[in-house]
Order: structure tokens, then C-alpha cells, then sequence
């Protein structure tokens, strides 16, 4: 009312009223789609908590990945002009897929309602609201889901030296049950979660009469190529006659930003003997300027009775097709690489995993079926390798026998590249061993979980999981 006060005159008023009359049928007569939304008084209790809760929290806790609580509005006014700027910028929260090309459940993405309601909060002084009627999230401390049935834990704390180079270590986890069971799921709990880059991991099961001691042997060897039957021997993985127990491969998994995928309790899962030991076969640690120790564990969450098991397998670097060309990349060079491989049965694919390292940068993969149908499954413009989801689809996609799974990874390997490891860049090549590779080095690989058909697996709902 500052301005209407500085007018004395009543002639004025009736100047200025008429004026915005006018002003008003003006704007109504205007044909144009875009419409102004008046501004509201956003408070934390009323709008932002619901959003933070739902998008960040679950990252955003004490001892995960982001660098600050965002739990209550304390947090969230103390972290107030960062949240604002990674919103706006679609910093954060991280979801690389493009949502115009593929839909994936759990998506990470704000709308832009959102985004402006935040703005608008942030500009404003971040009004408080009601706080008495928030209840922020309860989070189980050392799982991403829940309080799991079992804690694996390491034998011993692993030391990292601090010298500025990649490390790859073998480390075995080995437990002992009071029964034979079912496990859902399995979840890698990074305790050096800036440092571990990867993990690769089996689960081994002893029948009962062939190991007396899972827990006989070294529990972490340095990982090597070859020699590897010695190695096993030191780190008491071999029965105790010397022959190979029962391995079930790629059962514990970890990449920057990954979180182990859940399904209906009718999907997947693994067969526990009493006596077992989950055998990382690779975890690469990344370069640190200090010394340290790792101490991660592996959660177990039992299950059910398996009814239909999931396979695993990949596109390019080690897997079932190769890379085309030959994953050579020049320096001062932007190239693309390539991969593909026709199904010869009806698959049901569930979820999808694209992984480079640092001079990816953009990726596409789709499905092309004997009809010449394209089926779309995932295209990331900007790749980042600090986020490397397993994305999951709704429902189950159908690939019908004889299609063909293509991925197309773009690389840069040029100044122009933030990310590059080299500067000047140097000649990155693919190396024919089976060693792993380094942060610095590259690697191409489309991974997919799936079943096989059976009619009616376009209908199951794969978010309507037991939640923890």
C-alpha cells in the first residue's frame, strides 16, 4: 500500500484504477499460452521438506554420500544457497538418464515446479512454517534400505597406502549361518566411500562337509593376473580337499553412486548354505594423497524361496560382444565406440547399466527387433562418472528373440574434457588382459539383468517391492 499512500489526490485514484482496468482487459485479450502463477509464501514445513525428504535425504544422512545432512531446517537454511544453485543448474539430484527418451523407477528428478518453489523459498529467507508438524525420515545407519538380517564384516581393516596410484585387492567374507536360507538381495557398504571405485564380487557356498573353517586363510591378497590357484589357497578359498566350491558370480556389486537394484519378491535371489564366504574378486581403490584403512561390510537380506532366478551379462569390455572398433582412443581425438549382439530367445530385460570412466561423455543404447521396431532403452547426454546407476525399468521390457541390443558410447579425449586424467591427453588403448583397469584407463560396457520371457511380463510392476 506504499505506493496508493503516496497518492493524495482522490482525481489520482480514479486515474490509476481505471488504468489498470484497462490495463487487465488488456492482458485478457492476449492469446498467448503463457500465464503468470502468482507467488506463494512456500514454507519449509509446508513444501520443502516433503521435497527434500523424498529427493535428498536419502543421500544427504550421516556417514553416505552427500557431504551434508539435509534432514531438518537446520540443515536445510544452513545449506539454503547450495540447494538453490545445484537445483537450478540440475546439478542435483543426480539423474543422468535423459527422462524425455526412457522412464526408470526411482527417478531422481525435480520438476519445475519444484525447483522454482525452492527458488522462490531460498529467495524469500527461508521461512520456517510449522516445523512441529515435520517428521523427518527415519534412515537405518550403515544400510541404504533398512536394518539387514546379517552384517558381514571384514576380518580385518585393509590398509591403503597413500601414494597417489590406483590399488585392486581380493578380499574375502566369510560368514557361517545358522541354517541353510534364501537371500534377496546383498548390499556393499563402502566404509572409503571417496575411494572405492568399484566392486566385483561372488558368493561362495561350502557344502557342510567339505570346509571345516570358512574363516581359515589370509583375507585380503593383492589382486594379480595369474597364479591365482596359489592365491587361492593362501586366502583359504579351496574345500579343504583342494577342490573348487560352488561360486555364484557378480552377486555383490559397487560403482560411484550405485545402490543394489530390489525386485519383487518373485524375481531373483541367491541360495545361502550355512557355510559361505562372499570372494571380492576385484574392489579398485582410487589414488588418496593419505594413508588409510578400509573397513566396509556386506549386508545380507533374506528372502524367499527363488522362483525365477535373473541372469546377468554385457556388452563391450569383457563381455559377449566386443567393442567396435577396438577401444583405442587418440589423444586430441573425439571418438565413438561401439557395441552389439542379437538375443537368440525371447528375453525380458529388467535393468540396464552403462559404464565408462572419465573420458565418456555422452551414451545410447536401444534394442532393434526383426521388424525393424525400435525399442528405446537409455540415452545419458552427459555422462558423469560419479553416477552410475543400475536403472530398472516399470515392467519388464520385452526384447524378442532375434533382435539386436546396440550401444554407442561417445569418448573425449581432448583439453576440451574437464574430466580428462592427462593433460596434454594421451593415447588411451584397450588392454587384451583380464586385469582391472584404472581410473585413468578406459572401459566400455553395456551390463543388463533379465529373465527369460514368459507371456504376461510386460505386466508385472517391478517398484512394487517390499520395502525395508
Amino acid at each position: 500500500m506504499g505506493f496508493l499512500s503516496s497518492i493524495k489526490s482522490q482525481s489520482s485514484v480514479s486515474i490509476l484504477l481505471v488504468t489498470c482496468c484497462l490495463l487487465l482487459v488488456s492482458c485478457g485479450n492476449n492469446t498467448s499460452k503463457e500465464t503468470s502463477t502468482p507467488s506463494r509464501d512456500y514454507t519449509y514445513a509446508s513444501t520443502i521438506a516433503p521435497i527434500l525428504f523424498k529427493n535428498c535425504s536419502p543421500c544427504h544422512r550421516s556417514n553416505n554420500a552427500g557431504p551434508f545432512n539435509l534432514l531438518t531446517y537446520a540443515d536445510a537454511k544452513r545449506n539454503a544457497n547450495k540447494i538453490k544453485f545445484v537445483t537450478q543448474t540440475h546439478y542435483m539430484p543426480p539423474w543422468p538418464a535423459d527422462a524425455s527418451y526412457t522412464h526408470f523407477i526411482d527417478e531422481r528428478i525435480l520438476s519445475t515446479e519444484e525447483i522454482e518453489q525452492i527458488k522462490t523459498w531460498v529467495d524469500k529467507g527461508c521461512p520456517a512454517g510449522d516445523t512441529t508438524k515435520v517428521t523427518p525420515p527415519v534412515f537405518y545407519e550403515g544400510s541404504f534400505f533398512g536394518k539387514p538380517d546379517v552384517v558381514v564384516k571384514m576380518q580385518e581393516a585393509m590398509p591403503i597406502k597413500g601414494n597417489g596410484t590406483d590399488h585392486f585387492y581380493m578380499i574375502k567374507f566369510p560368514y557361517e549361518l545358522k541354517h541353510d536360507t534364501f537371500a534377496r538381495f546383498f548390499e556393499f557398504v563402502p566404509h572409503q566411500r571417496k575411494l572405492a571405485h568399484h566392486v566385483n564380487g561372488h558368493l561362495i557356498n561350502y557344502n557342510y562337509d567339505k570346509k571345516k573353517n570358512v574363516f581359515e586363510g589370509k583375507s585380503y591378497y593383492k589382486d594379480i593376473q595369474g597364479g591365482f590357484t596359489d592365491i587361492y589357497k593362501l586366502m583359504g578359498i579351496l574345500n579343504d580337499d583342494g577342490t573348487y566350491p560352488m561360486l555364484t558370480p557378480n552377486t555383490v556389486y559397487y560403482l560411484p553412486g550405485y545402490t543394489p537394484v530390489v525386485y519383487p519378491e518373485n524375481i531373483g535371489g541367491y541360495a545361502l548354505k550355512k557355510k559361505g564366504a562372499f570372494f571380492l574378486k576385484n574392489i579398485h581403490y582410487g589414488p588418496s594423497a593419505q594413508d588409510c584403512v578400509d573397513s566396509s561390510t556386506i549386508n545380507i537380506f533374506f528372502g524367499p524361496k527363488i522362483e525365477r532366478p535373473i541372469q546377468e551379462t554385457q556388452l563391450g569390455t569383457f563381455g559377449i560382444a566386443p567393442c567396435e572398433p577396438a577401444l583405442n582412443i587418440e589423444a586430441n581425438v573425439v571418438k565413438t565406440i561401439r557395441s552389439h549382439w542379437t538375443t537368440p530367445t525371447d528375453l525380458s530385460l529388467l535393468s540396464i547399466n552403462p559404464h565408462m570412466h572419465l573420458l565418456g561423455k555422452s551414451f545410447w543404447a536401444y534394442a532393434l527387433t526383426p521388424q525393424g521396431d525400435t525399442i528405446r532403452l537409455i540415452k545419458i547426454p552427459k555422462w558423469d562418472f560419479k553416477w552410475q546407476y543400475y536403472y530398472t525399468f516399470q515392467h519388464p521390457l520385452k526384447i524378442p528373440a532375434g533382435s539386436t541390443i546396440y550401444a554407442f558410447g561417445i569418448y573425449d579425449n581432448t583439453d576440451k574434457n574437464p574430466y580428462n586424467p592427462f593433460h596434454p591427453p594421451r593415447d588411451c588403448k584397450e588392454r587384451n588382459d583380464f586385469m582391472s583397469m584404472g581410473t585413468t584407463e578406459e572401459m566400455f560396457q553395456f551390463i543388463f539383468t533379465y529373465l527369460r520371457y514368459k507371456p504376461g511380463d510386460e505386466q508385472i510392476d517391478l517398484s512394487k517391492r517390499k520395502q525395508f
